[in-house]
């Protein structure tokens, strides 16, 4: 690896249900118009930076984001979609909570969803591209963008709790002397 790798992870654009904070992963979702506006307001930062690839979820949000930034020709890579909610998809934490009391995506069971193990053998595979020598730009989602930092960092996936992620923000990985590391965070 060279200081010179990074990765640039863009989380999608508002949704109704994150706007809501609804739990939201398989169900596709379109932008509102506010999250539409904040995806052509990230252009001017990735303008003028040449990225070796393009990736994307293959859930609307994601490549929507993508296209309103200016990268209409991004590969879709299902490896990429939200961490799956199963029975929780669509109703928020607090909801959730009303009956498992303290529960978190990071450190509980999700009934009929994905388990830490799960996305952490699904991310695995997308940062065995992401490793080498280039410049990666990635539209992604909340909890999955998180699990993917956290798996950079050499960390188990539940660590991607430390880490916020707003709608519509920029932020990059890349090396220091060999080193993972976090360049920019939710910027």
């Amino acid at each position: 690896m060279t200081d010179a790798t990074e990765v640039w992870l863009v989380r999608h654009g508002e949704t109704e249900w994150s706007r809501d904070h609804r739990h939201t992963s398989t169900t596709d979702l379109p932008l509102t118009p506010v999250g539409e506006e904040a995806a052509r307001a990230l252009a001017p930062r990735l303008e003028g930076t040449r990225f070796d690839h393009v990736l994307t979820s293959p859930l609307q949000r994601a490549r929507r984001t993508a296209e309103l930034t200016g990268h209409l020709g991004a590969e879709v890579v299902p490896d990429l979609v939200e961490w799956g909610y199963g029975d929780y998809e669509g109703i928020t934490t607090t909801e959730i909570r009303e009956t498992v009391p303290g529960w978190t995506v990071w450190t509980h069971p999700t009934p009929g969803g994905e388990t830490a193990a799960d996305i952490t053998l699904r991310l695995d595979r997308v940062l065995a591209r992401l490793r080498g020598s280039q410049r990666f730009l990635v539209f992604g989602h909340g909890h999955a963008l998180r699990a993917l930092t956290a798996r950079w960092l050499g960390l188990p996936v539940v660590e991607g709790r430390g880490f916020r992620l707003d709608t519509a923000t920029v932020s990059v990985l890349g090396y220091e002397r060999d080193t993972p590391v976090m360049l920019r965070w939710n910027a």
